[in-house]
């Protein structure tokens, strides 16, 4: 991120970081804030109007700041609307598809409406090759914070707010420059409006959530989603590849075993997690705030059916810790599929939500926004979640069906932006692209960790808005 003087420290100098859970506002475009702003209170005034809906919050909640972060500040995702994708885009818009009798199946978004996703049809050697890749957005662990979701101008609730075409990049990208190995495959972005990682169920849902229209439909929509996309040619598959990134990211680690199942053994099929890997770790007073955000997810949203049976059965969790089956430092030894982890060890969602809870407001705001601006003090601590990230993940470096690219970027999702490969950070000389592409294919073994601390790689831009 640079000096003060940069594009970077100045944007997010203008961040207002409201601690009464009142959304981050940006005012680096005064038009398009007011625009956002006024698509919301529409949306608001109609939801008065024709439901009994829950108010806003009136007082702060860890699980709505850290929504606001995953939307506001990206939290690894490229929304479809309103922030345009950056540059590297597909050079024709991808079509939004609403997912057929979604209704009629109880596939429904957190406000009921259609979930969606959109296709780019496979062409040429890749005619019969399939990527899915599913987006991220944080999660909500509360009946407010699910609410507010569905008001999300980035339709993290719902699908009113969705493109009805965008552009593709990164890992999803047409061009073959910016993305060798897949850019001719059939790939689809499957849209995120359930709040808990495609693994929410019907049998969480009350009184309290049919009175405020909320649907937890999490895995029902992605079985949906399954089912019409095999009808489309995905049950032909020759390769098959899974991916997401952040709380996509972690969906493709529940649900990778079970996507491997739709397929014959001939099949060739793989799944890559990015920026999914979410510790379990303490925060620096010693509280464990992400663990019990986590419990609170699964709880509302009856996801503990869809947890790892080999987790649960090795922890035997007692009630208060389910959550603990949701970190994948406790469950990624289970997943028997070929497996691709892509992280920063400086995964700066991380460092903002599970390292340094964004409740407090102690001196640390510009650190966790902004590497650069952090002390030597602040930087020791950072060094030291970053540690921790590599214990975790060092485990796995010698199994054969494993790769990983963990970079020392200050970052989050890089898969699906020019970070994955025309920007990319660079191991050993190779992009995030070549090293999947190079696991992926078996050209060979890749288990690409760098070693160095922060600003050691030159390649890392630690930008997160470019």
């Amino acid at each position: 991120m640079g000096k003060l003087q940069t594009p970077e420290t100045a944007y997010f100098q203008k961040v207002e970081r409201n601690r009464g859970c009142v959304a981050n506002r940006r005012t680096k475009d005064y038009v398009n804030n007011g625009i956002r702003l006024l698509v919301v209170f529409m949306v608001i005034v109609y939801s008065t109007k024709t439901t009994n809906a829950l108010p806003p919050p009136s007082s702060p909640s860890v699980d709505f700041i850290i929504l606001h972060n995953a939307t506001e500040l990206g939290a690894g995702v490229s929304p479809s609307k309103p922030t345009p994708y950056p540059s590297g885009n597909d050079p024709n818009k991808v079509n939004l598809h609403f997912l057929q009798n979604a209704k009629e199946l109880g596939a429904v978004c957190l406000d009921g409406s259609k979930p969606g996703y959109y296709f780019s049809k496979g062409f040429g050697s890749g005619s019969n090759n399939w990527l899915i890749h599913i987006e991220g957005g944080g999660w909500c662990d509360s009946i407010e914070s699910c609410y507010n979701r569905t008001l999300s101008p980035y339709g993290f609730g719902s699908s009113k707010f969705m493109g009805e075409e965008i552009a593709f990049s990164g890992i999803l990208s047409s061009n073959k420059s910016q993305n060798p190995d897949f850019y001719n495959w059939n790939r689809v972005k499957v849209h995120y409006c359930d709040g808990a990682s495609f693994s929410g169920t019907p049998m969480s849902e009350n009184e309290n959530t049919t009175r405020n229209n909320l649907f937890f439909r999490g895995k029902l929509i992605w079985d949906a989603v399954m089912d019409e996309l095999l009808n489309l040619g995905l049950s032909n598959a020759k390769q098959a590849f899974l991916t997401g990134c952040s709380a996509g990211g972690l969906s493709t680690l529940i649900k990778c075993d079970s996507f491997a199942e739709f397929f014959p053994n001939e099949v060739k099929v793989k799944c890559l997690s990015d920026a999914g890997f979410f510790m379990d770790e303490k925060d620096m007073f010693g509280g464990l705030t992400m663990r019990s955000f986590f419990h609170e997810v699964v709880k509302l949203q009856g996801v503990e059916t869809n947890l790892n049976k080999h987790c649960l059965a090795e922890l035997k969790p007692f009630p208060g810790s389910l959550s603990q089956c949701l970190f994948p430092q406790n469950f990624v030894k289970y997943i028997k599929t070929p497996l691709f982890l892509v992280n920063p060890t400086y995964d700066w969602w991380q460092i903002g939500n599970i390292l340094h809870p964004p409740t407090l407001n102690d001196g640390w705001v510009n650190c966790t926004n902004d590497i650069a601006l952090c002390n030597k003090s602040q930087l020791q601590k950072l060094h030291g979640f970053r540690h921790s990230m590599l214990k975790e993940l060092t485990k796995y470096k010698k199994q054969k069906n494993m790769g990983m690219f963990i970079d020392s970027c200050f970052a989050h999702c890089q898969t699906d932006s020019d970070k994955w490969h025309l920007h990319s950070p660079k191991i050993n000389n190779k992009t995030i692209a070549e090293a999947v592409g190079d696991w992926y294919f078996n050209r060979k073994t890749v288990h690409e960790i760098d070693n160095g601390l922060y600003r050691h790689n030159p390649t890392c831009s630690n930008k997160v808005w470019e």
